[in-house]
């Protein structure tokens, strides 16, 4: 069961007809893209006056962008554009899942953004399984920062704690080794993780950060921060505003 079942309890989407209308109290655009293999997804882009840089953000497991557009408003209230997109079975995201696809569709939105945008403008942000999406992005291209919020190393070692009873390792069809991509990243890393995660184990991110050879990096731990609520700490805040607004290959 866990084998065929495992679609839906990695991904959980919500969907929205393709009539929906989104509103945010922000300036946006809807964007939509078509794939090789006939998928069509969906984003939201937001528009400041003057941005100070686009911010490319893969979003978590759950939900679509009728919530998560709400969520990259904290990034347009600091200036910055910010792309934000719903993957295949997500809101008006179509198309069938899979890891290449995936991975795949990652790098249209980047290329997308670079249409607009140097790539010294374009900071990368990955929440939980849009981590890796995001350390996959950054490895193949050269962004101004990748920041990762409550990152895991491997999607495997999540699901052994999950299941510990159960040989996952050979029950997985998805891998998500965020680990493999992580050393191929050139520009700076933050990684931020709540030590009372939840979903993915503090461990597991910090982790993924003692994986990384590279000197441009940093971890911020939110003391008793959970998955989802780190915007409630004033360490994240702080933590955000530093790494916006430092110089790309200045290590910190």
């Amino acid at each position: 069961m866990i084998y065929f079942l495992q679609e839906k309890l990695i991904f959980l989407p919500t969907q929205l007809p393709q009539e929906y209308q989104y509103s945010f109290s922000a300036n946006f655009e809807e964007v939509f893209l078509e794939t090789d293999d006939g998928a069509r997804l969906n984003a939201l882009h937001f528009h400041v006056k003057n941005p100070k840089g686009l911010i490319l953000y893969f979003h978590g497991n759950a939900g679509d962008l009728s919530r998560w557009g709400e969520i990259a408003l904290f990034f347009v209230d600091k200036g910055y554009d910010v792309l934000i997109m719903d993957y295949r079975t997500y809101g008006k995201s179509t198309g069938k899942l899979g890891e290449k696809p995936l991975y795949q569709d990652a790098q249209l939105w980047y290329e997308h953004a670079k249409k607009q945008y140097d790539e010294s403008n374009i900071k990368v942000y990955g929440r939980s399984l849009g981590g890796t999406f995001a350390t996959h992005v950054a490895a193949k291209n050269n962004p101004h920062q990748l920041i990762l919020e409550t990152p895991f190393y491997g999607l495997e070692e999540v699901a052994k704690e999950r299941f510990p009873f159960l040989p996952v390792g050979s029950l997985l069809k998805y891998r998500f080794p965020t680990y493999s991509f992580i050393n191929e990243v050139k520009c700076p890393i933050t990684i931020i993780h709540g030590t009372e995660d939840s979903v993915v184990p503090f461990d597991s991110g910090k982790r993924l950060f003692e994986s990384i050879s590279s000197q441009k990096k940093s971890f911020v731990a939110i003391k008793d921060g959970d998955h989802n609520d780190l915007i409630n700490f004033q360490e994240y805040h702080k933590v955000i505003d530093k790494t916006l607004q430092s110089n790309r290959g200045e290590d910190r």
